[in-house]
């Protein structure tokens, strides 16, 4: 799974095929010009001789870059498949075997057990899933084919550090494709960041002490500004005529515009909420709190911040998403949504990155275009929109 590597990136990369063999530098011109960098960074020669040792570009690694989970795939299938019976009946079970952990980090972060033994199932299950791949190999393989650089190169130099350290052994430093480690997934900056010994053992794994690693997902929450007073969103229904240009109103406004709760309880007292259609209007809709923002802080991808909301809440009890998801729900792929963002700045509106990120000021460019051209301004990038919008959908 694509997870945070990219949420703490605060400059504008751009997106890039692997390229071609032929377009590649010598591995040993690749080396030469990564030592000096990594050794201003404080990197010893021994730490990078160990790191190194051995590199060859990881064309597993190459091939992952192309295989996103999030996107391309109908949104209610993605959430789904997560939001399984199983999944939700082991996080019930780990969070028995772990309540009085769960007791001192809800006191200590303010950050509810649900929403930890849901990324905690959503990114591992619960531990079960083993990374298995060479850090140093997979970040210096995206760094080598210069994927979303510089961001995975300065990833490798955080690894290295860490491993200089003596934080952890060479022989544990093991990660996904992408270089998110340990049964929550972080990457290396992060786990410089947010991880902690929560144990008392004298350092942070988060690898296999489990307070370690559910202390360090709230404590990566809470930096964020996790809101513990507010439920991450809600499924709505919305009233007929509803003017779907409205996306933004205080949950009393919603209340007044005739938008109610699917699950028939009450709005939170205070705050704002955004509205919100994974699948377009024809699908469920939701209403979204700065909590989603949060989560989308640990995987920028709204399938992905919708699927641990929802397992969070069937894990405490909630109920099922009551509106079908739509059966011909076509989600964009990466390549077209950069496409669209591309014609989106073309018309004249502000794009923050061209990453594929459909934020939601965005949504709302997407709206007016959409009641320009006699649709649904719903928000939702769709084929038929780029379609209307001269671009071509099959990207």
């Amino acid at each position: 799974m694509f997870t945070r590597f990219y949420l703490a990136v605060a400059v504008i990369l751009t997106v890039l095929a692997a390229p071609s063999r032929g377009q590649e530098q010598p591995v040993s011109a690749f080396l030469g010009e990564l030592w000096p960098d990594a050794q201003a960074k404080g990197i010893s020669r021994a730490t990078f001789d160990t790191a190194m040792k051995g590199f060859a570009p990881d064309q597993r690694v190459i091939a992952a870059t192309r295989r996103q989970p999030e996107y391309g795939k109908p949104v209610g299938d993605y959430v789904n498949a997560i939001v399984s019976k199983r999944r939700i009946a082991d996080a019930l079970l780990k969070g028995r075997e772990w309540a009085k952990t769960f007791d001192l980090i809800e006191k200590k972060f303010q950050v509810e057990r649900w929403v930890l033994l849901a990324l905690w199932g959503m990114e591992s299950d619960f531990g079960s899933e083993k990374d298995r791949w060479d850090v140093f190999r997979s970040l210096a393989t995206l760094a080598y084919v210069k994927y979303r650089d510089p961001y995975f190169r300065n990833e490798l130099f955080v690894a290295m550090r860490i491993m200089q350290d003596n934080r952890i052994a060479r022989e544990k430093m093991v990660s996904s494709w992408a270089g998110a480690m340990g049964q929550t997934q972080f990457m290396p900056s992060n786990f410089v960041d947010y991880a902690i010994d929560f144990s008392g053992d004298g350092r942070a794994d988060i690898w296999g002490n489990v307070p370690d690693v559910l202390a360090s997902t709230a404590n990566y929450l809470r930096k964020w500004k996790w809101n513990p007073a507010l439920p991450w969103g809600f499924e709505v229904l919305v009233p007929d005529g509803f003017d779907y240009m409205r996306s933004r109103a205080s949950f009393a406004e919603w209340r007044s515009l005739g938008v109610r709760r699917a699950d028939g309880k009450a709005f939170p007292n205070s705050g704002q909420g955004i509205l919100f259609f994974p699948s377009g209007a024809g699908g469920p809709g939701f209403i979204v709190t700065e909590n989603f923002n949060v989560l989308k802080e640990y995987n920028n991808s709204d399938a992905y911040a919708v699927a641990v909301g929802h397992l969070a809440d069937r894990i405490q009890g909630g109920d099922l998403i009551k509106t079908p998801w739509p059966r011909d729900d076509r989600q964009l792929s990466r390549d077209a949504r950069v496409a669209l963002q591309k014609r989106l700045a073309a018309l004249g509106y502000k794009v923050n990155e061209f990453e594929g990120h459909i934020d939601f000021d965005l949504r709302d460019n997407i709206r007016i275009e959409q009641k320009k051209l006699g649709m649904v301004p719903d928000g939702t990038p769709t084929p038929a929109l780029l379609e209307k919008l001269g671009v071509s959908p099959r990207l």
